[in-house]
């Protein structure tokens, strides 16, 4: 009969540490999983953000998919003037980025800053996702990505 209660103990002992190592090796995996992301495109007046070189399909949302920590992605989209009256100069902005522990650790840049646009016109910008490699606690994200046209 003790030989059967030391079996029992062991086997019970087995099960702990198989499941203590499988909690670990989760743990694990989660902070080095790759991180999902949408995000909403605004605009300023008189600026359009477009899928397509014609500027015929607006983009009101952008989707990365899923980065990896210390990876970045990149979305090409079309800005357009909209406006007929002045030249604007480009800008872009986030707001709401949530959860609030992604913040420092995700940002998003593109390569129009500064750029200006006559009426009418358009140009082809790449929006780049980047994620910091120490992130932690963060699966998933949303944020809202504003471009804005301001007459000089």
């Amino acid at each position: 009969m003790g030989h059967k209660y030391i079996s029992k103990i062991a086997v019970i002992a087995m099960v702990l540490a198989a499941v203590t190592l499988s909690v670990s090796t989760f743990a694990a995996i989660t902070l080095n999983s790759d991180i999902s992301t949408t995000g909403t495109i605004s605009t300023s007046p008189n600026i359009g953000v477009f899928s397509d070189s014609g500027c015929t399909q607006s983009l009101t949302t952008l989707n990365w998919g899923s980065v990896a920590p210390g990876n970045s992605a990149t979305s090409t989209v079309y800005v357009k003037n909209t406006g007929t009256g002045e030249s604007i100069t480009l800008s872009l902005s986030t707001l709401g980025l949530t959860p609030s522990a992604a913040t420092g650790h995700i940002t998003v840049t593109w390569d129009k800053a500064g750029a200006t646009l006559t009426p009418g016109s358009s140009t082809t910008a790449i929006i780049t996702l980047s994620v910091d490699s120490s992130i932690t606690d963060v699966s998933t994200f949303s944020v809202t990505v504003r471009v804005t046209g301001t007459a000089p």
